[in-house]
């Protein structure tokens, strides 16, 4: 299958290319760099810098992929930057996101998959919730998730395709920019390699439900062939809560599996930021009815890889 990955040259799109590519795909990447690089596309996968707010170029993207399938990954995903600029956050990720389901109307293409969010939707929640929850968006960044689902939802009723709205948790891995708000494993992680102290906001025990890059990767991938209905919502996540706290002693100890004689400071606290939830997490038995996934790497496998990934290339 010819499938479009707009925003591939980023953290979570890269390897969406890469799963693409070991499931017998043919991935094709869309990126304006403004997060990604050229580097994560992987050699021999055709690359189009552009944004997806530029209608003609997009258009001329399309016109030369005569993409099957979109996986749409290209966002703004800083719910700070939300905060900040909200116009922007918009435009990117609604503009933007109705630029490419045009464009996919009007090639024809026959599955969608949008990568939404399962925190900036359903905010403070008292345990996993599934996707029947109450959506309850405090911040820009969830709006306009909320907004690009609703465009996905009409454009597969009115167009005929098979989408998937994948809202992810926490995600984490290799590739991760620790400039990001979201990142917070790859902010702590970062700071200890660099003998930093990493920073928690609030009290700490604000709980997340972290998943692993490779484990989103494979959703997507699933999400190309296996749908119930013309328009599936689907959490991926884990459903297991671990706290901010818990993170930054987790991660304490995987890096020191293999660095015993690294002294790494001990964290500092500042004041809770705006739009940071108390708790943040989904139940996923519908992805397992839906796609015939479930998550497989637990926190502690996944932080190996991480921590390895960022030791290469955090400057010593």
């Amino acid at each position: 299958m010819r499938v479009l990955i707009t925003g591939g040259a980023g953290f979570i799109g890269s390897h969406v290319v890469e799963a693409c590519l070991a499931a017998g795909h043919e991935p094709f990447v869309i990126d304006n760099l403004s997060a990604g690089l050229r580097a994560q596309v992987p050699p021999g996968v055709p690359f189009f810098q552009a944004d997806i707010r530029d209608a003609v170029k997009l258009a001329r993207v399309f016109d030369e992929v005569h993409p099957e399938a979109v996986s749409h990954h290209a966002a703004q995903p800083s719910v700070g930057c939300s905060m900040r600029d909200a116009a922007l956050d918009a435009d990117v990720n609604v503009v933007g996101l109705v630029r490419v389901v045009e464009q996919s109307a009007r090639r024809g293409v026959s599955r969608f998959v949008f990568a939404s969010s399962g925190g900036c939707l359903y905010g403070d929640v008292d345990g996993p919730v599934d996707e029947q929850a109450a959506v309850r968006p405090i911040c820009p960044s969830g709006l306009s998730k909320w907004a690009g689902e609703q465009y996905v939802r009409h454009f597969a009723l009115t167009c005929g395709w098979r989408a998937s709205i994948l809202r992810y948790s926490n995600v984490y891995g290799s590739r991760q920019s620790a400039e990001s708000d979201g990142g917070v494993v790859a902010i702590v992680c970062r700071a200890l390699l660099s003998g930093r102290p990493p920073v928690i906001f609030g009290d700490g025990r604000a709980v997340r439900d972290f998943i692993f890059v490779e484990d989103v990767a494979r959703a997507n991938v699933l999400a190309l062939t296996a749908t119930s209905g013309p328009c599936d919502i689907l959490n991926i996540g884990t459903g297991r809560p671990t706290s901010i706290v818990a993170l930054v002693e987790r991660l304490r100890e995987t890096i020191q599996l293999d660095r015993p004689r690294l002294g790494l400071p001990a964290a500092i606290h500042a004041a809770a930021r705006p739009g940071d939830l108390p708790a943040s997490l989904v139940d996923v038995p519908a992805a397992h009815r839906v796609l015939h996934w479930q998550p497989r790497t637990t926190l502690a496998a996944g932080l190996r890889p991480t921590v390895a990934w960022f030791a290469n290339v955090v400057p010593q």
